[in-house]
């Protein structure tokens, strides 16, 4: 993977040239284009090459896109994107050896109005995407889906609480669950999936929250709803300067100077070393209540 297709992929599929550029010259955008490994599109966005790939992928299987597939055709950044391409066929159909190798197939009979065309194929809709990430994908795979949705406006929170009500058979706890904080405010898919860890450990946040004090006003990524924590996910592109490192230091000071705790995370630590990133927020929980703290899944307390 080229280091345009690299960037692309850590943020969540889709990036506008804009972004890009913050890490990559015109030549290299170029070359990457060139060489597949990023598709351009129109008004200046690029996509993985599984948005142009996929399509073709679902007609030779005679299915429908779905999962994190049809995400992709609903233009939704999601956490990681899919070497193969996900397509649902009847229950009832031919034998699994037929398929592509490109193809990861699923089974489930699909209404009428469960589906769409898009790029000449059929994709599973907004709200059914939604549904199906939901039920079989892991929780911050299927969190960061269910808040792009959102984000897009494709899908109402109304519609997904709805939906999840009535869900039944295997899955459809982790529905509700989604539904229940599913949530468009999310930034990008790097803060769903932190949001998501913290979740699974019992710890609440809210995404883009306002905090204001005296002598100062932010936003940040993540933070208690009525607590005194701040997390923030750190995204090199915004902060891998000398002058966002000083703006940085002194927005995290004046947290502390106004008793406010602040953790922050890398994107390598978010999607790459989730134990370690889940041990913190347990860590957090024990200190708070008085038990005893366990040791970081990497067997030592400190990193020079």
């Amino acid at each position: 993977m080229s280091d345009v297709a690299s960037t692309l992929a850590q943020l969540g599929g889709f990036a506008r040239t804009r972004a890009l550029r913050r890490r990559h010259t015109k030549r290299a955008l170029r070359a990457a284009v060139a060489n597949g490994q990023v598709v351009r599109l129109r008004h200046g966005r690029y996509a993985v090459p599984g948005f142009e790939r996929d399509p073709g992928l679902a007609l030779a299987c005679h299915g429908t896109l779905s999962h994190l597939s049809a995400a992709l055709q609903h233009g939704w950044k999601i956490k990681a994107v899919p070497e193969k391409a996900w397509v649902t066929i009847p229950r009832v159909r031919g034998q699994r050896s037929s398929v592509p190798e490109q193809v990861h197939l699923h089974r489930a009979d699909l209404a009428d109005d469960d589906v769409v065309f898009r790029r000449g194929a059929r994709v599973t809709i907004p709200l059914r995407t939604v549904m199906d990430c939901a039920r079989i994908l892991p929780f911050d795979d299927a969190l960061a889906v269910a808040d792009s949705a959102l984000r897009s406006g494709k899908v109402t929170a109304a519609q997904v609480r709805s939906a999840a009500a009535t869900a039944k058979g295997p899955g459809s706890a982790q529905v509700r669950r989604i539904a229940e904080f599913a949530d468009g405010r999310a930034a990008n898919p790097f803060e769903s999936v932190l949001r998501a860890l913290a979740l699974e450990e019992g710890l609440v946040l809210q995404p883009q929250v306002m905090i204001a004090e005296p002598g100062m006003f932010a936003v940040v990524d993540l933070a208690e709803p009525d607590g005194p924590l701040v997390v923030e996910a750190e995204g090199f592109a915004t902060h891998g300067t000398r002058t966002g490192l000083r703006r940085d230091c002194r927005r995290h000071t004046e947290f502390t100077i106004h008793g406010r705790a602040s953790l922050r995370y890398a994107y390598e630590d978010v999607m790459f070393d989730q134990a370690w990133v889940r041990w913190t927020f347990r860590t957090l929980i024990a200190t708070r209540e008085g038990r005893p703290v366990e040791a970081p899944p990497t067997g030592v307390w400190a990193v020079a």
